[in-house]
């Protein structure tokens, strides 16, 4: 059987919070940013790992790359403890942060990989044909002799993303890779990290707040709030689970007042176009037949709740904590 990349069995980190109480008096608060986490990713895996700010997205991702020990629970990455085996674990993992740089800054572009290749010893012909590939697939070739302090984000980022995988790891942990780009630099990493994790079978774990990435790449997400897992499972399942409402956008014939149906709300009003927001409750079909009765219709369409409408859904519910679908108790 195949070592699964990611092994979290109930792990908590707590952080010791200091305040003033006093003069000369401080107190000292216990605060848990991971609470009690549990997940498996196996190899060949597209995660995307969400959650609101201070939900513990961060804290997780440092335990799993060895810059944070857990308070309790268990922990192996690539098969190692990543506090105890940091060092041989660098070697078979990819990390990018989207708001810090791994290259050097007065450096062309070229030389700061050739120094990443002697960081992680990688053999020089091995080298040469993975720049290649990574110059291709990355675009790379424009700005290879373009110092890094000169590069635009978009390009910087390419750098970066060439930087954690050229020495072919396994894992590839990214964190918020989009952040700020523009739609074409999106696309091109999109369809970059869509064909490592396709074609070289890299495992990819992404951290982001832009749910396009998600939408677009992720087959499983997992979410955390609270320091607490609260779902893991896909998306289509996750849209279930929450209680999001759906938007049916109806185009009549001649402008007319906001449509008023039980259980249905007008949002929008356009001219002869009306969005209409329906509860998940609501029956579709009952309420297009109701229109049709009262008003002709040019066309209708129904859209799913995006996923943000979802994660939003799912914050601000009712119930304590979900996972697979499930509610768990807090």
């Amino acid at each position: 059987m195949p070592v699964p990349m990611i092994e979290a069995g109930d792990v908590v980190k707590t952080f010791t919070v200091r305040a003033r109480s006093g003069v000369l008096r401080r107190t000292r608060t216990p605060v848990r940013a991971v609470d009690g986490v549990s997940f498996t990713v196996e190899p060949g895996e597209f995660v995307g790992y969400l959650g609101p700010n201070g939900a513990g997205k961060s804290t997780t991702i440092k335990m799993l790359t060895g810059i944070l020990t857990a308070s309790s629970g268990t922990l192996r990455v690539c098969g190692l403890d990543p506090s105890r085996r940091r060092t041989t674990l660098a070697r078979r993992l990819g990390v990018v942060f989207g708001q810090r740089t791994t290259l050097w800054w007065d450096l062309p572009l070229r030389d700061s990989l050739a120094l990443v290749r002697r960081l992680y010893r990688v053999e020089a012909g091995a080298h040469r044909e993975r720049l290649a590939e990574l110059t291709a697939l990355l675009e790379l070739e424009p700005f290879l002799d373009t110092p890094v302090r000169q590069l635009s984000l978009g390009q910087r980022m390419r750098g970066d993303l060439a930087a954690a995988l050229l020495h072919d790891p396994e894992l590839l942990v990214l964190d918020e890779p989009t952040i700020g780009l523009d739609v074409m630099s999106k696309a091109t990493v999109r369809d970059f990290l869509e064909r490592v994790n396709a074609e070289r079978g890299t495992t990819v774990l992404l951290t982001t707040h832009d749910l396009g990435d998600i939408e677009r790449l992720c087959r499983r997400v997992l979410i955390i709030d609270h320091g607490r897992l609260a779902y893991d499972g896909g998306l289509d399942e996750l849209r279930r689970t929450v209680d999001a409402d759906r938007l049916l956008v109806v185009e009549l014939a001649r402008p007319a007042p906001p449509i008023v149906l039980d259980g249905v709300e007008a949002e929008r009003v356009e001219g002869p176009r009306q969005w209409l927001r329906l509860p998940r409750t609501a029956n579709a079909a009952a309420v297009v037949a109701a229109l049709a009765r009262d008003h002709e219709i040019r066309d209708i369409s129904l859209r799913e709740a995006g996923i943000e409408e979802v994660l939003a859904g799912l914050y601000r519910g009712d119930h304590a904590y979900w996972c697979s679908g499930r509610p768990v108790a807090p």
